[in-house]
């Protein structure tokens, strides 16, 4: 066994220990296909009002220019889908704002990954991403054959769906690189069919400035008047087209006890979210994702849903 072979399952067994689905590694190089991709869909103004997805355009593209001498990207899955879900008829939130604040809990994980990879190899460089610097990591994970892209634009695994999170260590230190899965999409148009905004504009394409969670998380102006009565009671996030995907038949509940929601939330009807309090708010959402909307944010998208 070589010692990239050793490393690399060295570092998948720490990752599965830690909790993640999988993991899997891609050679750190300019993402010569979704170039052009990216540019198309910025010139398009599909990002809306989301400047940043403007910024640092090459560094999105090449991950050498984020970390210094890279020479992997470490591709790692964690599931968040839930064992219980709200109450039928209430204001939805998209499932994996349910808990802790993903951020948080991901970060954590890949803190101990990094040191565990620095104790067992030697020094080993390298910076740990969750959603949160300009790393395409869906490109990434797909390269790294975790699973393929689908036509709403998520990565897509045939044994759990696509309710995780996606997360990366991109070091300098070379490994055995996986190879990319097939498409299994097939001739299927479920989320194409199902998006009530119709922000999924053609296969594997998504309009984010139609998506019910750019409108619902991103957008800090008011909610334009034409999508009134198309939001399907999301009042933040949206989960349309995850949960119409025949793939995610095959999901199965996490075990990552963070992830679990405040039992308030789950039971809470439309009567609930439209009174809500300042400190109910706070109590509820106390260390979730869903605080980025504010508490202004998630009352102005319950009046919109309620008007």
């Amino acid at each position: 066994m070589s010692s990239k072979e050793t490393y690399s399952k060295l570092i998948k067994d720490e990752a599965k220990r830690l909790g993640f689905l999988s993991c899997g590694f891609s050679k750190a190089e300019f993402l010569e296909e979704e170039a052009p991709r990216l540019e198309s869909w910025l010139n398009q103004n599909m990002h809306g009002e989301m400047s940043y997805m403007t910024n640092h355009f090459d560094k999105r593209l090449d991950p050498t220019k984020l970390v210094e001498g890279s020479k992997s990207v470490i591709s790692l899955l964690l599931n968040y889908y839930p064992q219980d879900e709200q109450i039928e008829d209430t204001y939805k939130i998209s499932k994996y704002a349910y808990g802790h604040d993903y951020h948080h809990v991901i970060k954590s994980k890949l803190k101990i990954l990094q040191e565990f990879i620095s104790e067992e190899i030697g020094e080993v460089n390298g910076r740990a991403f969750v959603d949160s610097a300009p790393v395409l990591d869906k490109a990434w994970a797909a390269k790294s054959g975790l699973g393929w892209i689908g036509k709403h634009s998520n990565l897509l695994t045939q044994q759990v769906g696509s309710f995780y999170f996606i997360a990366e260590l991109i070091v300098d230190l070379d490994l055995e690189y996986d190879t990319p899965v097939t498409d299994h999409c097939g001739t299927c148009t479920a989320c194409i069919d199902a998006c009530p905004t119709q922000a999924i504009v053609e296969p594997y394409k998504v309009d984010g400035s139609k998506c019910i969670s750019y409108f619902t998380i991103e957008l800090k102006n008011e909610i334009p008047n034409e999508f009134q009565g198309k939001f399907d009671e999301w009042m933040f996030g949206c989960d349309v087209c995850q949960d119409v995907c025949p793939w995610n038949k095959f999901s199965k509940p996490h075990r990552e006890p963070l992830f679990n929601p405040n039992a308030d939330l789950l039971s809470m009807t439309k009567k609930d979210w439209e009174e809500i309090t300042e400190d109910v708010f706070k109590k509820i959402f106390q260390k979730s994702a869903v605080k980025r909307t504010k508490f202004s944010g998630l009352q102005r998208n319950v009046k919109f849903l309620s008007s």
